[in-house]
């Protein structure tokens, strides 16, 4: 029977969580205290590095190694940018911190400042977000009246100050160059990299994006040290991992594991409660809407970054859907593919017309108008998969290639027992 171990869902429930007293009640704090009071900003920065802490925002780069990417002999201002716009469908474990201990994630932010060498950060949060804006403004300022952010924190000469800005709600915001143009006040459009951000960020200043969960576990790698953090999960998976488990289960939730501890089908069944009504799984995403589906039969994988990898997907933004025996699979690819073809910005051609040529061929088979060679069609249209100027494109390819891999004999189904429509009726009768 899995267990869950909480770093940083450990306070959960705790009275007046939302209040600086209250967090400090709870040891909270604390590590900014050690870290400004006995740590100079290359060592807290080489306590994240031994931690092994990957970002978790679902790239999984070390957090520590993009710190030292920064350019710090610039003489430009350094800014700190959260990425809390959490709007990969399916996931919302980042709100559980911003909703229920907002201070978790300012302590961390706060010292993630003081180790890079910058004193204003931002947090981007997604502009249909307005409970979790409204609550983090809230704890800035009860954190500013209480002396934990402002000017010479706790008499150590570090000043911080931090900053929420709501965007507009678009998908492609949450991708790094895309979110810092929008904070620029400029419509989201991601760039080109090279410059990174570490170089070139906001503003053209060197600029390091962290999400809500990654900074969230710099306060326990401070106060416990980076080597206790590396102790829990594998070699490539170190660490706590937030979960969240939704779809056909008996008790969606986010839910906070040590990777490499149990398969992904015990996490479903342990922490998920089964299938409802007993019905059997057939497809599970183990990362987000855009990594690559799995089948029944590969449930058994070990729950970790590299192992879900070994077999073709990714744990990604860290949102596990699970879907029964009763889903359409061709349904569920043309859901995504029309959200994916919604939310694409336009800037490149691949991605723009890609994505609407994916619905327009996925509707047609569902129509009755498909053809066994559309799947191919849309096989080749994958191969451009890295050609555009940001990830969007290759999250609308991922799932559109998988679902034709995994469940292509359901695609083939449907094609071969669709009726005429309408359409091909009158098409028929013309040519007769």
């Amino acid at each position: 029977m899995g267990t869950e171990t909480r770093v940083l869902l450990e306070h959960l429930g705790a009275p007046n969580l939302l209040r600086a007293a209250g967090y400090r009640a709870k040891g909270g704090y604390s590590a900014l205290e050690k870290a400004l009071q006995s740590m100079t900003p290359a060592a807290v920065t080489d306590e994240v590095k031994k931690s092994q802490l990957k970002g978790r925002g679902g790239a999984g780069f070390p957090t520590g190694m993009k710190w030292d990417f920064l350019d710090r002999e610039s003489g430009k201002p350094i800014y700190l940018c959260c990425n809390a716009d959490e709007s990969e469908p399916g996931a919302c474990k980042d709100r559980i911190i911003i909703h229920e201990n907002p201070h978790l994630l300012l302590e961390g932010i706060l010292i993630a400042c003081y180790a890079i060498g910058s004193r204003n950060a931002f947090i981007y949060i997604r502009g249909e977000f307005h409970r979790g804006a409204e609550i983090l403004l809230s704890a800035i300022e009860d954190a500013r009246n209480n002396g934990w952010i402002g000017e010479n924190i706790l008499n150590s000469g570090f000043s911080c100050y931090i900053q929420v800005y709501r965007g507009a709600g678009a998908y492609v915001c949450g991708e790094e160059t895309g979110l810092l143009t929008s904070l620029e006040g400029k419509r989201g459009y991601p760039k080109n990299k090279p410059p990174f951000p570490a170089i070139a960020g906001l503003y053209g200043c060197p600029t390091i994006i962290n999400n809500v969960e990654t900074l969230s576990a710099i306060p326990a790698i401070v106060n416990q040290g980076g080597e206790w953090y590396a102790s829990m999960g594998t070699e490539k998976s170190a660490g706590t991992r937030l979960l969240c488990l939704s779809g056909h289960v008996n008790k969606p939730g986010v839910y906070e594991v040590v990777l490499g501890t149990m398969t992904l089908r015990e996490f479903i069944e342990d922490f998920g409660g089964g299938v409802p009504g007993g019905r059997s799984i057939k497809g599970v995403i183990p990362g987000g809407s855009s990594m690559p589906v799995l089948r029944e039969e590969q449930l058994d994988v070990r729950l970790s970054f590299e192992d879900i990898q070994a077999i073709g997907s990714s744990l990604g933004a860290g949102a596990i859907i699970v879907m029964d025996e009763t889903v359409d699979m061709v349904e569920i690819c043309l859901l995504l593919a029309k959200f994916y073809e919604h939310e694409s910005c336009g800037q490149c051609t691949p991605c723009r017309e890609g994505t609407r040529w994916f619905a327009q061929i996925l509707e047609g088979i569902l129509q009755g108008e498909g053809r066994e060679e559309d799947l191919e069609l849309m096989l080749d249209i994958c191969r451009s998969e890295y050609t555009s100027i940001c990830p969007l494109w290759s999250a609308a390819v991922w799932p559109v290639r998988a679902f034709i891999k995994q469940f292509r004999e359901e695609f083939i189904q449907k094609i071969k027992e669709a009726k005429p429509s309408a359409k091909n009726v009158r098409e028929l009768a013309k040519a007769q």
